[in-house]
């Protein structure tokens, strides 16, 4: 399997995609066409055309996704951001979801940014998105064996909210769960090809499990392990 899965799309002062454009151009390589599914977000059209637009830069023609018959032609895949609820639930109803696990369990190029990420895991519990909709299961892509938390923050010791961190969150997760959780930071990502995963990117990410301290993970490390 080729993932290659961003913890966001969009890092402060950039532009779209520019914090990864080298990793983008490096994965899909010589794909020239690719379908781009916009179900986050209910602009799908304006979405669509971003990527459309931003993709073109890289010669790379984008379109759009609506029915299973679109993933099973592609020669790439890559899954926006925005709501993971209204994701997954639209990707459930329009019986995208098997076609597009099927595709990447056979070798197709995916990437993902932030919901688009989160649904290569197995379910979407770790989201940090507010549950708009209700899709048919939480049950998402299963493509990694482990849970993923995009826009990973790590605490503020001098903040005076009184809520939960992320870091609190996860903990709660795994009190039920027993899946590891990678929290990618901003502007990090993950990329597998086959049995070899890597972190990328910058600011690094943190990985929880059951029963053990949190691991600081550097970008460039080896996270094999996990697969």
């Amino acid at each position: 399997m080729r993932l290659l899965l961003l913890s966001n799309s969009t890092n402060f002062g950039e532009k779209y995609l520019d914090h990864a454009i080298e990793e983008i151009r490096s994965f899909f390589g010589p794909v020239r066409r690719i379908a781009f599914v916009p179900f986050a977000l209910a602009d799908r059209e304006g979405y669509t055309a971003k990527a459309r637009e931003r993709f073109a830069r890289e010669g790379i023609e984008v379109a759009g996704v609506e029915r299973a018959a679109d993933v099973e032609a592609a020669e790439g895949v890559f899954v926006g951001g925005g709501n993971t609820f209204r994701l997954l639930k639209t990707l459930q109803e329009r019986g995208v979801l098997d076609a597009l696990r099927a595709r990447v369990r056979d070798g197709m190029p995916y990437m993902g940014a932030s919901a688009g990420t989160n649904i290569a895991a197995p379910t979407i519990r770790t989201t940090n998105d507010m549950p708009v909709v209700q899709p048919a299961s939480f049950d998402a892509l299963g493509v990694l064996p482990f849970q993923i938390n995009p826009h990973f923050i790590d605490a503020d010791a001098q903040s005076r909210h009184m809520g939960e961190t992320r870091e609190e969150r996860l903990r709660e997760y795994l009190e039920e769960n027993a899946a590891p959780v990678v929290g990618l930071r901003e502007g990090a990502w993950l990329r597998r090809e086959d049995a070899s995963l890597r972190l990328g990117g910058r600011n690094g990410a943190r990985l929880f499990r059951r029963g053990a301290p949190p691991e600081e993970l550097a970008p460039g490390a080896a996270l094999d392990h996990l697969l």
